[in-house]
């Protein structure tokens, strides 16, 4: 009884340019894809920084809102020092005209000179006060801008993240479609090397093109020999310094032949 063929066989009875040209579309769609996905990426973490100054920069009013307050009670509580203490004058000036002696009058004349310290002191307190209010607000005054600018920068950064997520969806779902159908035509060992390629590369290119006698991804120098192995599609083959899978110029350009799901 025969043995039926896997899918693995049929992969590798995929011609080796069959499968370089599959390589070579599939390696182009992966690039779209991290493209999508980079444009994709950046913006929602500039929408979450955003987020986050929108956040400090309520909180930070919200402070310097209390702060106000605070000084608004202290200026009110020096207040009333100051009225209580012009009552206690009025009181000790009333006693001053009643002593018996110069031990009671020295002792009312403290007092009033006390009250009277305790009188310039809070007025130096409400001056201070006051000063630190106009201060605060002309912060808020300016975090207020900066905040309806934020916001507005945010609106803005949320509305292009919704639209280029419609956009992409759809673009990425149509590559990735592509992506499988190219992927069919590589057997499962070469595939998982050229993923493994592409992780380990900074721009995520696992297939690249000989150029000026070169490797198109380390640009280390390519033996002529070797250049004539790559020319003639026969083999898969890397390159001894970087690992990225080497095909000619020629070929590249032949993935024009594109993929169809």
């Amino acid at each position: 009884m025969a043995k039926a063929k896997s899918h693995t066989d049929d992969k590798l009875e995929v011609p080796v340019e069959a499968k370089l040209k599959a390589l070579c579309q599939l390696q182009e769609i992966d690039s779209k894809i991290d493209k999508i996905r980079t444009v994709r990426g950046e913006l929602p973490i500039e929408v979450n920084d955003l987020e986050d100054i929108v956040t400090g920069l309520q909180t930070r009013l919200e402070n310097f809102e209390k702060e106000i307050a605070d000084y608004e009670q202290s200026i009110l509580d020096k207040k009333n020092t100051v009225k209580e203490s012009n009552a206690l004058i009025k009181k000790y000036e009333g006693q001053q005209n009643k002593v018996r002696n110069n031990r009671e009058y020295d002792s009312i004349t403290k007092e009033l000179e006390f009250q009277n310290l305790e009188i310039q002191l809070s007025e130096k307190r409400i001056k201070e006060y006051k000063a630190g209010i106009a201060a605060k607000k002309e912060i808020i005054e300016q975090s207020a801008d900066e905040l309806a600018h934020r916001k507005k920068e945010l609106k803005q950064k949320k509305s292009e993240l919704e639209d280029i997520t419609k956009e992409t969806e759809k673009e990425e779902a149509a590559l990735l479609k592509k992506s499988k159908v190219a992927e069919s035509l590589i057997e499962d060992r070469l595939l998982s090397a050229y993923k493994r390629i592409r992780s380990n590369a900074i721009n995520g290119l696992g297939v690249v093109s000989v150029q000026r006698d070169a490797c198109g991804g380390c640009f280390n120098k390519i033996p002529p020999q070797r250049q004539l192995d790559i020319s003639m599609h026969k083999k898969v083959i890397v390159c001894e310094h970087c690992g990225r899978i080497l095909v000619d110029e020629i070929l590249l350009s032949e993935k024009s032949t594109k993929v169809t799901a």
